[in-house]
């Protein structure tokens, strides 16, 4: 017993996770899913060129950031072209319409206000919208990839469609098989399923990075250089999990009716409101990145054989070395945060839930007055997240040049998905162990 008290707070949580059959079998379920995505994320799609595939994906030009960023969310698939090489992208693209599509369709706006069956009702809707939007997305990446030179003779040029509409057809039910497993995950595992399907994407990527970097340690003038990199990088991350954290507590009173002896008393409390200071998590960071990859890739195709011209110059300005590029990076981030975080603050509305359930902010009338009062906290507070997602923005240029590695990339996504993702994660499961009484990872 003593020994079990001296040991570390994790381990010990960790043994104790394991050691309830129930948590036990969510837990591994888990982790057996994250595996069959992993065998299903090196199943490639047939008369690819994989070296080609590689060097554009490394050399930063033309679609190499958008395939990129693809490649991120598939967890490496997208290097490998496989049938999973959208990853969970097309899903999450039509999450974030539907969202932007709530506050403006009526019905979809009733449907929101009707509480879990109604969200469940707009969650079939973005099941559905994925199917198409997958398939545009693969069509439209077979299109790029022939022009770059990574697929030649399926047809997509010419009469025979039938090898490109099985293409379109495998990478599609890929994306729809990964958002199956997901969902089998946040049923029956630990966490939210497509949040763990993109974390272990992005985890699995990290060997080949450090042994890059372990290998290219002669062209970086020796060990120094990796070593202020391995700074920097712990540096951003202890800073995104405390802007994760990081939230306002507004307080609030509420009374209530209680029967008791033939009469009525009233009981008041108090609570709060956690308003957090990101509340648009990364989904900025993803709007912003689509426009900055789209000018370039668009003058990419009137590009003449000398590389001049004025799309020549569109092309050079939105490369990803470019300081311009960077700026406009993390100004439009800036501006995301604040769209995104206001669109989905309306959405909740919580003047008029605290209306309704009898309760108020001490000092603040109820009704329009609380909405005024939460709409000032939320516009100052937002301040702070949109600073610090346009500074995780811009840091992988901020490294590079510090630094001056050139061989290691810091994707700034990818920490704030790893950093998110594992803070969720942990406090699932301090919910479970908690209510078993036994002590979680966070105090």
């Amino acid at each position: 017993m003593h020994r079990a008290e001296n040991r570390p707070r994790l381990l010990q949580a960790m043994i104790d996770a394991f050691g309830q059959s129930d948590l036990r079998k969510k837990i591994l379920l888990t982790l057996g899913l994250l595996v069959v995505f992993r065998f299903v994320a090196h199943v490639p799609v047939p008369g690819v060129n994989l070296d080609a595939m590689r060097d554009l994906l490394e050399s930063g030009q033309g679609v190499g950031p958008l395939l990129g960023m693809l490649d991120l969310f598939s967890g490496g698939a997208m290097r490998n072209l496989s049938i999973a090489a959208m990853g969970v992208y097309p899903y999450i693209t039509a999450m974030i319409i539907m969202q932007l599509l709530v506050p403006v369709v009526p019905r979809l706006s009733a449907l929101a206000r009707e509480g879990e069956a109604g969200r469940a009702k707009i969650n079939q809707y973005t099941h559905w919208l994925t199917v198409p939007m997958a398939a545009l997305q693969g069509y439209g990446q077979l299109l790029l990839l022939e022009r770059e030179g990574i697929i030649s003779g399926i047809g997509l040029s010419g009469g025979d469609l039938l090898p490109t509409a099985a293409m379109v057809a495998g990478m599609t039910a890929g994306t729809l098989f990964l958002v199956w497993l997901g969902e089998l995950i946040t049923e029956y595992g630990i966490g939210n399923g497509i949040s763990i399907i993109i974390f272990g994407g992005i985890v699995a990527g990290l060997p080949e990075m450090i042994g890059r970097g372990y290998l290219a340690k002669s062209a970086i003038q020796g060990y120094w250089p990796l070593v202020v990199f391995c700074l920097l990088a712990l540096a951003i991350v202890a800073t995104i999990v405390i802007f994760t954290e990081a939230h306002r507590r507004i307080p609030v009173q509420h009374a209530r009716s209680i029967f008791r002896g033939g009469r009525m008393y009233r009981q008041s409390g108090s609570t709060h409101i956690p308003l957090r200071v990101n509340s648009a998590g990364m989904i900025p960071l993803i709007f912003a990145m689509a426009l900055m990859i789209l000018p370039g890739t668009v003058a990419s195709y009137f590009v003449g054989p000398g590389g001049g011209g004025i799309a020549g110059f569109i092309v050079d300005l939105f490369t990803a070395t470019s300081w311009f590029y960077w700026a406009m990076y993390g100004l439009l981030v800036l501006g995301f945060a604040f769209f995104y975080t206001m669109i989905i603050f309306q959405q909740q509305n919580l003047a008029e839930t605290l209306q309704r359930q009898g309760a108020f902010v001490p000092g603040i009338r109820p009704g329009h007055h609380t909405e005024q009062y939460l709409n000032r906290v939320i516009t100052r507070i937002t301040w702070g997240g949109a600073l610090f997602l346009a500074m995780i923005a811009v840091s992988p240029f901020i490294v590079q040049n510090i630094t001056d590695i050139r061989v290691l990339t810091l994707s700034s996504m990818g920490l704030l998905i790893m950093v998110g993702v594992a803070l969720d994660t942990m406090r699932q499961l301090e919910s479970q162990l908690l209510m078993r009484r036994y002590e979680g990872f966070i105090r």
